[in-house]
């Protein structure tokens, strides 16, 4: 494991967090039909196809990647869940919520972008 946090390894890891954050706004779309519906759902389907190539992919982030710094970037998928809240189900983020989201930021990039 080299450790060092390269153009196509984090190109990986920001697939990995849109692919987290996809695969949650599937599940939410599922979610809406009720019963056991909603796991027949096209959108369900979507999201387990997501999850299973997000696992592929983060695996192989794992195997780069130390864990102390490679999940400290996963968390940045916080601040990308909460705006795809916002944006594609019109769910409100209150100001505490926002600087909630902030601060999970300013985490993701002391720690994760910025090294040990």
């Amino acid at each position: 494991m080299s450790g060092a946090l390269n153009g196509p390894l984090l190109a990986l890891v920001v697939f990995c967090v849109l692919a987290e954050a996809a695969r949650e706004v599937c599940f939410k779309l599922a979610s809406g039909t009720g019963g056991m519906r909603m796991f027949v759902h096209p959108a369900a389907f979507a999201g387990f196809v997501f999850w299973g190539t997000e696992l592929v992919a983060w695996t192989y982030v794992l195997t780069r990647l130390p864990l102390s710094l490679a999940f400290p970037l996963m968390a940045s998928s916080y601040m990308v869940i909460a705006i795809a809240g916002a944006l594609i189900f019109k769910e409100t983020l209150t100001f505490r919520h926002r600087v909630g989201v902030a601060l999970i930021t300013a985490g993701v990039l002391c720690i994760g972008l910025m090294g040990k």
